[in-house]
């Protein structure tokens, strides 16, 4: 891409890969001008099994998106999620360097530093350190302390990492199809750019996205996240009961979900009729809507204990006052918000994608949030006119040197 313009952003989720360009224009409004789309064939639950089909899904997004855009992708910025991340909360402490005591953006950087220095096991990596708030002598609550004056700087950061395996065969599948990596970017930090408002980050917020294999978790509150967590149930879960309940194939299964399903069997009119169309050679016939409502609700409502277990588990006492912020492709199904308000006991609202200028039409819905985020993220963390070797392009070369030391 010579254009600096233009942007590609790649999510590599757990039932579809999705592949966006984006423009800014000189007010600094994204336009997204491409995008394609193919089944995550190859992946389970975020995690590389079949090399050969995850190649094989990667390029037929980006050719598409190619194809829309009128644009060549030689680099991304791509999403890591699944049930191999993991987060914690780290302090870091130094002395102020300078002898006037002024902070510095240095003084910063290694404070940051100092709360990378944590033990990890040798299997994972660290992909995000992300600085939560500083303390300057003492004095908390404070989000950006370059100029003021001090001895002694601290920061609470919020430490995320990955399975080493599972990053090295994404870079191996990204490498396959030519592309090189601006950004590799945890999904909720990117979901948070767009789905988010800076009022909802500050009075405290949760965002539970559900996805096709997964449902994830975070936690964000004083204007920074500070939670991420995983249930490894999501909206595949429930076509498989559909498709069990009501002896059909999945393929049929999905289609009744996405077209009659909704999670609260008391919304639905029990005279309502769908037909359900036969598998192997059956005769079709015809249920109660009521019947596939009442499929639904137990698993869904199974998918939001385990969201409160990890929240419970996340340690968090007084629940954030901005509530629940529902996301991702199951979310979508009638009846979810009120049946999460039940089960959370806090206000609840469906997301809706900001902070981009345009959007196709058949792109503007919360399935695609994460590639939406993403290419928000490669925006707002590349400048416009510097060249594009991007603050984690060293993280990059240092992630894949340190793995070639052990694989």
């Amino acid at each position: 891409m010579t254009n600096e313009n233009i942007v590609a952003a790649l999510d590599i989720g757990t039932t579809k890969i999705i592949c966006l360009v984006g423009e800014m224009d000189d007010e600094e409004r994204i336009y997204v001008i491409g995008h394609g789309q193919s089944p995550a064939e190859g992946l389970r639950r975020g995690i590389v099994v079949d090399m050969e089909k995850t190649v094989t899904s990667v390029r037929k997004a980006i050719e598409d998106a190619q194809m829309v855009s009128g644009t060549e992708i030689d680099r991304i910025t791509v999403g890591i999620a699944g049930e191999h991340i993991r987060s914690i909360n780290s302090h870091g402490v130094i002395a102020v360097g300078r002898s006037d005591n002024e902070i510095t953006s240095q003084d910063v950087k290694k404070a940051i530093d100092a709360a990378r220095a944590v033990a990890i096991p040798v299997d994972r990596e660290i992909i995000h350190v992300i600085a939560q708030d500083f303390s300057v002598d003492d004095q908390g609550g404070i989000k950006d302390p370059v100029g003021m004056s001090g001895v002694r700087l601290e920061v609470e950061a919020h430490i995320v990492t990955a399975s080493v395996t599972s990053a090295k065969n994404i870079f191996r599948a990204l490498e396959r199809c030519h592309l090189g990596v601006d950004h590799i970017v945890l999904e909720s930090v990117a979901i948070a750019d767009v789905l988010l408002t800076a009022e909802e980050m500050e009075m405290g917020v949760i965002v539970v996205d559900v996805g096709g294999d997964i449902t994830t978790i975070s936690v964000f509150y004083d204007g920074a996240i500070r939670y991420t967590g995983v249930s490894s149930l999501g909206g595949k879960n429930v076509t498989s009961d559909i498709a069990i309940g009501l002896r059909t194939t999945v393929d049929q299964a999905e289609r009744l979900k996405v077209q009659y399903g909704a999670a609260l069997a008391s919304i639905v009119d029990p005279e309502e009729m769908i037909t359900v169309q036969g598998a192997v050679g059956r005769p079709d016939k015809e249920v109660s809507r009521n019947v596939l409502a009442s499929i639904i609700e137990p698993r869904i409502e199974e998918i939001f204990s385990l969201v409160l277990r990890e929240i419970k588990k996340a340690g968090i006492s007084d629940m954030p006052a901005a509530g629940i912020v529902l996301t991702g492709g199951g979310s979508l199904l009638a009846g979810m918000t009120e049946l999460a308000e039940q089960i959370f006991d806090m206000p609840v609202r469906l997301g809706s994608i900001g902070r981009i200028e345009h959007i196709p039409d058949e792109l503007d819905n919360v399935r695609y949030v994460t590639a939406h985020g993403l290419l928000h993220y490669g925006f707002r963390h590349e400048p416009l006119k510097g060249g594009r070797s991007g603050r984690l392009r060293g993280f990059l070369k240092r992630f894949e040197n340190w793995i070639s030391k052990r694989f």
